[in-house]
């Protein structure tokens, strides 16, 4: 999708608007002249509040709009969700959003990045666009123009994230899955290095080896980097990717294996991160390391009770297959500190039992000490993200001693896995 900005003024004709409602049917500013055109009895006759997630669509002219809910007070979250909402109610190909003239802070930012995430939809096996909806340009009424590029930015690597994440695992081998980073990658400037299962070896990267030894698809681990002259900061990503998840030996149930193709999204996610930085030209160093692999079952797979020597840290006992991300972060971990940077976050999907902690709209955030959480829930709350930070319980590590190795990778509890998994990484 194409978005712009524009003026505020006259609407074009054949356009759709797409109008911000507080609830109590209190227009935002630059709506007025929207919603006030509307007949009030079809308000009533709809139900529409201006609550969130309310929309409706209504006359305009000679032909729509669109009146989104916004809720009780326009901030920058209810902004951006008010403007996806808003897009995916739009049946037309153009549409002007009024929502960018809301008093908020960013507010440029937050409906760009709600119209360009709003409007996604992976559509790559479908035969048909009888269902699609796709807005094909956006005009932002009253929008800076920087903000709206460097929100593009972010809301574009978001989407190049979700595509890499939703494409299935028969088309998403390691080797691919790097082929398709690579490639855009190295179009956003950053410097790209792939080691293939060969260099693996030689780097002794046994942990990543481990998890990838049922497989018949070969492991891949990258390494982006993005320099600056202007550089006062390093900072390392690790994402997790695992193209496909089947538990190894300690084999997932069918239901819990229906949509493993996405436990590679924290490789995604720092991918995608990256290609934002570097896109931006951000002032910082930065080093990226993704290890992927499948976690598959085979006749040489890793059999619980064996023991993995990663490229840094302890030695490693294998109870439980399934617990392999932290496996190949561990790994991930080892070569981004060989870069020393300042600063390390790793991203995956790790654990269920996180979600079971905190549900599936908040992710868990653990730190080495209590100033760096608090960098990233910093940064997911200008995010307009949901971030809690979780106690790394050091009483708890004893319960990773192993009689055999250095540390073994599940407690062997039903409490604690998530602090547990984080615990094990910390190592």
């Amino acid at each position: 999708m194409e978005v712009r900005a524009v003026a505020e003024g006259n609407l074009p004709e054949g356009v759709v608007p797409i109008a911000g409602v507080l609830a109590g049917l209190e227009p935002l500013p630059g709506s007025e002249e929207v919603f006030g055109a509307v007949d009030p009895d079809l308000l009533t006759v709809a139900g529409f509040e201006g609550k969130p997630g309310q929309t409706l669509a209504v006359p305009h002219g000679d032909g729509a709009a669109v009146l989104v809910g916004v809720g009780e007070e326009a901030t920058f979250e209810t902004l951006r969700a008010a403007a996806g909402n808003g897009i995916r109610a739009v049946k037309s190909s153009h549409a002007v959003c009024l929502l960018g003239l809301a008093p908020v802070d960013d507010a440029t930012r937050a409906v760009v990045e709600g119209l360009v995430l709003g409007n996604y939809q992976y559509r790559r096996y479908k035969s048909t666009d009888d269902d699609a909806h796709l807005v094909e340009t956006a005009d932002v009424a009253g929008a800076d123009e920087g903000e709206l590029q460097a929100a593009l930015v972010a809301a574009d690597a978001t989407n190049l994230a979700r595509d890499w994440t939703n494409t299935p695992a028969m088309d998403s081998a390691p080797e691919e899955i790097a082929r398709m980073i690579r490639q855009e990658a190295e179009s956003a400037g950053l410097t790209v290095e792939t080691w293939d299962v060969d260099k693996i070896e030689s780097e002794q990267l046994g942990a990543l080896l481990g998890v990838a030894a049922g497989s018949s698809r070969p492991p891949v681990l990258m390494i982006l980097k993005h320099r600056h002259d202007g550089a006062k900061h390093h900072l390392g990503l690790v994402g997790k990717g695992i193209t496909f998840d089947s538990g190894g030996l300690s084999l997932k149930s069918a239901s819990l294996m229906e949509e493993m193709k996405d436990d590679m999204t924290g490789a995604a996610v720092v991918a995608a991160a990256s290609i934002a930085i570097a896109r931006r030209d951000v002032p910082i160093d930065l080093t990226t390391v993704i290890p992927l692999t499948d976690n598959a079952v085979g006749g040489n797979a890793t059999r619980p009770g064996d023991v993995l020597r990663p490229k840094a840290g302890p030695t490693i006992e294998v109870l439980n297959t399934d617990a392999e991300g932290r496996l190949i972060l561990a790994d991930g971990l080892g070569i981004v500190r060989t870069f020393d940077p300042d600063f390390i976050v790793d991203v995956a999907t790790l654990t269920g039992a996180a979600k079971v902690a905190l549900g599936d709209k908040i992710a868990a955030v653990f730190g080495s000490e209590r100033d760096v959480a608090a960098k990233v829930l910093d940064a997911a709350s200008r995010a307009g993200e949901f971030f809690w930070e979780m106690p790394l319980f050091r009483d708890y590590r004893k319960n990773l001693d192993s009689n055999i190795a250095d540390i073994k990778n599940i407690t062997g509890g039903r409490y604690g896995g998530a602090i547990a998994a984080a615990l094990f990484l910390s190592e």
